[in-house]
């Protein structure tokens, strides 16, 4: 199947080289020296949860020192990113005023043959387009992750999405976040990996 031209890679989160995969997508694109990451999401859903379960998992990566300070995470499970406070966050990253590259993450809903695929496409996410919210855009490329089955009370499958899914994916984009945006040694694996 072609892909659409905005998006630059898609796995399953199930394939073994799934991270890696993900990883060598984000390396082809082009990131300044300053990245501000924007996990999207609340923790009063589980299906919601993916942008704030990567958050979780990269600030306790940094604390580890796999991921470096110029990194900057927005949104955890204890303070998520969602429509309440979006357009405050990306206030604050504009008034940083120092010029950074802006990775989103939200989960989204699909088709039911797209579960479980991750996609990073270029260009802001629209977040809440799948559940009729309008949001501020945000990002220059996003992540997103298919969760469940879009089409019939979008609020209700979400609150039923299975956490176990959705902990499987933030593991996967964890992991190629951290191989892509990592200290050196971390980065040599993507090398490997994608030989």
């Amino acid at each position: 199947m072609p892909l659409q031209s905005d998006v630059l890679g898609r796995i399953h989160w199930q394939d073994p080289l799934a991270a890696a995969h993900l990883a060598v997508a984000l390396s082809s694109v082009s990131l300044s020296s300053e990245i501000d990451v924007v996990c999207v999401g609340t923790d009063r859903s589980t299906g919601d949860a993916l942008g704030p379960l990567v958050g979780s998992n990269l600030l306790s990566r940094q604390e580890e020192g796999l991921i470096p300070a110029h990194v900057r995470i927005h949104g955890n499970i204890h303070e998520p990113v969602h429509a309440l406070n979006l357009q405050e966050t990306c206030q604050k990253i504009h008034e940083f005023g120092r010029p950074s590259t802006v990775l989103a993450i939200d989960a989204c809903l699909g088709r039911a043959r797209n579960i479980g695929y991750i996609t990073l496409k270029q260009g802001p996410l629209e977040p809440g387009s799948g559940v009729n919210k309008k949001l501020p855009a945000v990002g220059d490329y996003h992540l997103i992750g298919v969760v469940n089955v879009a089409g019939y009370m979008e609020h209700v499958v979400l609150q039923n999405t299975r956490l176990s899914l959705v902990i499987r994916m933030a593991d996967v984009i964890t992991e190629a976040l951290t191989l892509c945006l990592g200290v050196k040694q971390v980065r040599t694996e993507v090398a490997l990996a994608s030989n």
